[in-house]
């Protein structure tokens, strides 16, 4: 297992992170899994002994019950010095500060989670999504206070579009607060939009990336096919839509190079579309998760799983995304006055 620094931080986080949100079932989540305890510490000790040292979960994961499990797994303990992130933002009460990311739900939401959680600290503590009613100077004021509280260690945000995360990393820089380390996205090679401007800032502003549903939800598993119904026990049976499939005929395309890459070497399609992600010069880690030993086993065998020069171009071409303005205009006017964080997205354009 290698371990890649977080960002800017000295924290170095396994290339793997274990998913949780098929912990408990309740509610929305219960289409992602049913798993209680026993199956849970299972997969967890599977995932550690492989050497994964982080767990991701999040208060809205089965209202709660995701962390519970987490908490009632590692007893208080941090096994292999095992690191702990959670997520804040999303109504947890039926009240009108239960939602949010306002000082009142944020410092509330943290010190519920520690209780679930049975921990003194949380490791990465993570905006799950954007709030634009509440001042982000709060937000990050709030989020500074945890840190300095001894509640929370690393900050970070999830699903925050450019100018949101620009935003909130001046007003750290200018109040002279705490910092986003990170940030979670969704990427994958169905889903490359994070390319425009999320990934171009990370190479900017030195922020460490974990991507959530890299199998998009598991139709790059290699389980879905062209003019096919989706097999019984898949999250796309269940009727899940997440991530949103807006060009169909994409999909199975790279679908079809996925499984022929992964027929040649004799393993399976998630593997190589983790694989692909891992070998991403931007992404620190890919978080993981399932139902079944099979699956992790599966997927953390993509630790290993080094994709040839030539694999990685048939990837990459058939998945490549379009150039939306402004950068077809930079491609063609300012190819010779790019950065590294411009050519993130940019240079695969200038090379064909």
């Amino acid at each position: 297992m290698e371990y890649r620094l977080l960002g800017r931080s000295g924290l170095k986080i396994s290339t793997l992170t274990i998913g949780t949100m098929t912990f408990g079932g309740v509610g929305w989540a219960k289409k992602t899994g049913e798993l209680g305890v026993p199956e849970a510490k299972r997969l967890i000790d599977l995932c550690l002994d492989a050497g994964v040292n982080l767990i991701d979960t999040a208060d809205v994961y089965s209202n709660g019950l995701s962390e519970e499990i987490v908490g009632e797994i590692l007893g208080g303990k941090r096994k292999n010095g095992v690191l702990i992130a959670t997520k804040a933002r999303f109504r947890m009460g039926d009240g009108p500060n239960d939602v949010g990311s306002s000082r009142q739900h944020l410092i509330k939401a943290c010190e519920a989670s520690l209780r679930r959680l049975k921990t003194d600290v949380i490791d990465l503590y993570q905006l799950h999504e954007w709030d634009g009613h509440t001042p982000l100077e709060e937000t990050i004021e709030a989020l500074d206070t945890l840190v300095r509280d001894g509640k929370v260690r690393y900050i970070g945000c999830s699903n925050f579009s450019g100018w949101h995360i620009m935003k909130a990393l001046n007003i750290s820089e200018r109040e002279k607060r705490h910092r986003f380390v990170s940030q979670q996205i969704h990427y994958t090679l169905e889903a490359r939009d994070a390319e425009y401007e999320l990934l171009p800032i990370t190479v900017d502003q030195g922020l460490g990336v974990l991507v959530w549903s890299p199998l998009a939800g598991g139709l790059l598993s290699g389980k879905h096919r062209r003019n096919q119904a989706a097999p019984e026990g898949t999250r796309q049976f269940a009727g899940w839509r997440e991530p949103p499939i807006r060009d169909e005929g994409r999909l199975w395309n790279i679908v079809d190079v996925l499984v022929s890459v992964a027929e040649g070497r004799g393993i399976s399609a998630a593997q190589v579309a983790l694989a692909w992600l891992i070998g991403r010069k931007t992404i620190t880690s890919v978080i993981v998760g399932g139902r079944t030993e099979a699956q992790f086993k599966d997927n953390l065998a993509a630790s290993d799983l080094t994709l040839t020069d030539q694999e990685r171009k048939l990837l990459d071409e058939v998945s490549l995304p379009p150039l939306i303005y402004p950068y077809w205009h930079q491609r063609s006017e300012a190819k010779d006055r790019l950065s590294g964080a411009d050519l993130e997205l940019i240079a695969p354009h200038i090379k064909r």
